[in-house]
């Protein structure tokens, strides 16, 4: 049985060594750790973790998630982290990960829901924390006039600000 740890430190520089593909894929797991996303799925599936060895539910679901934002289609696709464990440090086998969604009832999936809305909440409070606003969109290296980031359901997306005085068509 192999345990779920800590993701390994990294350390970035530009001299063109060490070059590791998905980059953006740990920062959105370091992201749900910065915002204890990780830590509330955790709780928030503590129960199909009764003995406390093995892997980390919580993990689990965010390893999940970064996969499908990495554009992965199935548990399977975990592989791509696993393939790269000094960058994403251990993760769940396939048969292991496939046993979670199992596990998850109505109960669960009302945590989860609830702690993902938690996280989005601290991440926003920690970006107007460090910054004044939202960053405006950038394109080409020059800022877009009239986008920005909106939320659409769960997601943030790059959008048009409509004038005040006119509607979406």
């Amino acid at each position: 049985m192999h345990t779920t740890g800590s993701r390994p430190r990294l350390v970035v520089s530009a001299d063109g060594r060490g070059v590791v593909s998905h980059a953006g894929s740990r920062l959105l797991a370091d992201l749900a750790e910065a915002t204890g996303l990780t830590q509330a799925f955790s709780h928030a599936l503590r129960r199909l973790r009764p003995r406390g060895t093995g892997h980390d539910p919580g993990r689990i679901a965010a390893d999940l998630a970064v996969m499908l934002a990495d554009g992965g289609e199935a548990i399977a696709g975990l592989a791509l982290l696993r393939d790269q464990p000094e960058v994403f440090g251990p993760i769940a086998s396939t048969p292991t990960a496939r046993r979670l969604p199992a596990g998850i009832d109505a109960a669960a999936l009302s945590a989860l829901r609830a702690a993902r809305a938690a996280a989005r909440e601290i991440a926003w409070l920690q970006a107007g924390e460090t910054r004044e606003a939202i960053p405006a969109s950038h394109a080409g290296g020059r800022q877009l006039p009239g986008h920005g980031v909106r939320w659409a359901g769960s997601a943030p997306v790059t959008t048009t600000r409509w004038p005040s005085r006119s509607s979406p068509r």
